[in-house]
């Protein structure tokens, strides 16, 4: 699996690698090993996760996603802008328009990409799906009706115990949400989000994410992403949040989610399908010979 072309992206600094994948029969476990590899940002290229671009029966094309940790990442929406880039820029799909329809392994994504000047793809709507409300749909197992806004969850380190109360939503990945009044640049994620992730409560670790509502229309947003850990963005943590926000009446249908790489646009009207727009960049073309 050496002396493959790739090229690193990033959605709103959220970075992958991303490469063609024609070959079906590679098994998960080679993926799985070569994603720990290139992920590693001291030994590899540096990133957040592994994208592959496969040939699809159902949509335009078919990705499949890798954590930095090697675990399957199941649907990224930052990865989602990176891979209709990728496919469109280099005329793997054929669509004047920019749309493209993408296989995950949560289901079909409907996207629409915006070029610029050069022809080349800037920003991606992405629409991402209908979000879950019932605790089960994030591994949780408990007895109380939904939505679920203010679960405790109680974590232990050397430093002692720390309840948080979260918010459960799942956008085809678990998201726990936790709104806090303060600053999330000030808050202890490095500490508490992997205390949180791997959590017993949750049966498949989850995501977890910190956020502060500064109006109506706009969130700051810190997130440690299941398998990987702190990223500069999520955009299905993005998504969580703001669903999260409204069924609080934080809240209203448009709203602008700060992460530490940049803006997401998010619109939920509080029923039906999330949508998500936001920026995505080719950083730079190489190939893999370890």
């Amino acid at each position: 699996m050496s002396g493959f072309p790739f090229w690193k992206m990033h959605g709103t600094g959220n970075d992958f690698v991303v490469m063609r994948a024609d070959d079906l029969s590679v098994p998960d476990g080679r993926w799985s090993k070569l994603a720990t590899a290139v992920c590693d940002r001291h030994l590899g290229v540096g990133a957040d996760g592994l994208i592959l671009v496969q040939p699809s029966d159902v949509a335009d094309r078919k990705m499949r996603i890798f954590n930095a940790d090697g675990s399957d990442g199941v649907m990224c929406v930052n990865g989602i802008r990176c891979f209709v880039k990728f496919c469109l820029d280099q005329g793997l799909v054929d669509s004047p328009s920019g749309a493209m329809r993408v296989e995950t392994n949560t289901g079909v994504q409907e996207t629409q990409a915006t070029r610029g000047a050069d022809g080349l793809v800037e920003v991606v709507r992405i629409v991402v799906g209908v979000p879950e409300l019932d605790p089960a749909s994030v591994g949780v197992s408990i007895e109380q009706a939904m939505p679920v806004t203010a679960m405790p969850v109680t974590v232990e380190d050397a430093l002692g115990a720390t309840t948080v109360n979260v918010a459960l939503v799942s956008m085809g990945n678990p998201h726990a949400v936790n709104f806090i009044e303060g600053s999330p640049r000030d808050y202890p994620l490095e500490r508490i989000g992997p205390l949180v992730e791997h959590h017993t409560a949750f049966a498949d670790r989850t995501n977890y994410e910190v956020v502060r509502v500064t109006a109506r229309d706009h969130l700051e947003m810190r997130v440690w992403e299941r398998g990987v850990g702190e990223t500069l963005a999520c955009g299905s943590g993005a998504c969580a949040v703001v669903v999260a926000a409204r069924v609080l009446g934080y809240v209203d249908d448009q709203v602008d989610v700060a992460v530490p790489g940049g803006i997401l646009h998010i619109e939920w009207d509080g029923e039906g399908a999330v949508v998500l727009t936001g920026p995505v960049a080719r950083v730079f073309t190489a190939e893999w010979e370890h």
